[in-house]
């Protein structure tokens, strides 16, 4: 398992776009309380309403699972925790080839 699986799996994030032709209704109330005639406006894109929920579900949540990290300091504890050292190996050389591989897109 890679240390970013858990946020892997939350999906992705396009990038926002910035659009100044929508009216919104905050920038309209920004625009006649000021007393200005030309108004600028800015809508967010799906994609930042879509990273908003991302962040509010990992503010909300766990990243990881505290009965796992508490079984595990148990076994420590006890001194009966034992590491599969051919797994943590195929995880670290998975995790390199992941970081050196070309981004494509």
């Amino acid at each position: 398992m890679n240390i970013s699986d858990s946020i892997k799996k939350l999906g992705t994030v396009d990038k926002p776009v910035l659009d100044k032709s929508t009216n919104s209704k905050n920038s309209e109330k920004t625009a006649s309380t000021s007393g200005n005639a030309s108004t600028d406006n800015v809508t967010l894109s799906a994609a930042s309403v879509q990273l908003q929920s991302l962040e509010a579900g990992l503010a909300n949540g766990e990243v990881f699972d505290t009965n796992k990290v508490d079984e595990i300091k148990a076994a420590i504890a006890r001194g009966d925790f034992s590491v599969d050292t051919a797994k943590v190996a195929d995880g670290l050389l998975q995790t390199v080839k992941d970081l050196i591989k070309p981004n494509k897109g």
